[in-house]
C-alpha cells in the first residue's frame, strides 16, 4: 500500500483470506477452538485454542485445505477474469507459505509426518532445527531485499521464541495425557518418557515390570519417587 500497488494489495490479501477460510472451515468442522486470526507481513496466521493430542487426520486436514481452497479460489476467478496477475500472487503465497519454516504451513505439515513417525517430543525439536537450517539457507542462497530481509527476520523471531517453549509444550503434552482419558485405538510399549507419540496409548516396560502412561507421567510431576 506504501508504495501505491493497490492492486496488487487487494489481491494478496484476498487469496489470503481464501486460505485462511480454508483453515477456519476445517477447524469448525472437526470443532476446534479459534482463538484468533492474525494478519501478519507475510500473510496470515490462524490462532488454535486446542490440546496437543487432538488426532493427527484431524490436524492435517486443517493443514492442507488452506493451500486447496486457495488453488481453488484462484483457479474459478482465473477463469473468470483471466488475469495473469492472480496467479502469480497465489503461487508465491504458496510456494513461500509451504517452506518447512515455523510458523508457516510448511513447519506444521513436516510436523503432522514426523509426528507419524518419531515421537512427539522429537518431532517438535527436528522441526526447529530444520527450520533453522532453512532460513540459514535462504539467507545464503537468495537475494535478499529490504523487505524479505524485514520477513525473514520476523520468522526467525517466531522460530527463536518456539524453541525457548519446547520444554513448556512437551510437558503440556504430558498433562494433557495426564488430566484427560483420551480414546486411542493404537498401543505402544516403550521404555522412556520422551519417546511417548501423538494417536498412540502408551505402556512403559521398565526393567520386567510394566506400568501406565498415568503412572510415569505423574512421577514426572509429583517428585514423590522414581520409577
Amino acid at each position: 500500500m506504501i508504495t501505491g500497488n493497490f492492486k496488487g494489495f487487494f489481491l494478496f490479501t484476498i487469496i489470503i483470506l481464501m486460505h485462511e477460510f480454508g483453515h477456519i472451515v476445517t477447524a469448525l468442522y472437526y470443532k476446534w477452538k479459534i482463538e484468533k486470526v492474525l494478519l501478519l507481513p507475510f500473510g496470515a496466521l490462524t490462532i488454535f485454542h486446542e490440546k496437543l493430542n487432538r488426532p493427527i487426520k484431524e490436524e492435517f486436514m486443517i493443514l492442507i485445505m488452506g493451500p486447496l481452497v486457495q488453488i481453488i479460489f484462484v483457479f474459478a476467478i482465473y477463469n473468470i477474469f483471466k488475469n495473469n496477475d492472480i496467479i502469480n500472487y497465489s503461487n508465491l503465497i504458496l510456494f513461500f507459505n509451504l517452506l518447512p519454516i515455523y510458523p508457516l504451513d510448511g513447519s506444521k505439515l513436516l510436523n503432522v509426518i514426523l509426528n507419524i513417525l518419531t515421537s512427539f517430543k522429537k518431532s517438535h525439536l527436528l522441526t526447529i532445527y530444520i527450520s533453522f537450517l532453512t532460513l540459514v539457507f535462504l539467507l545464503i542462497k537468495v537475494n535478499l531485499n529490504l523487505i524479505l530481509c524485514l520477513i525473514l527476520l520476523f520468522i526467525l523471531i517466531k522460530v527463536i521464541e518456539e524453541y525457548k517453549n519446547h520444554n513448556n509444550l512437551f510437558n503440556l503434552f504430558l498433562l494433557e495425557r495426564l488430566n484427560n482419558d483420551f480414546k486411542f485405538k493404537k498401543r505402544k510399549t516403550i521404555k522412556n518418557i520422551q519417546s511417548m507419540k501423538r494417536d498412540y496409548k502408551h505402556i512403559f516396560k521398565i526393567g520386567t515390570k510394566y506400568y501406565s502412561e498415568k503412572e510415569i507421567i505423574r512421577k514426572r510431576f509429583d517428585f514423590k519417587g522414581k520409577i
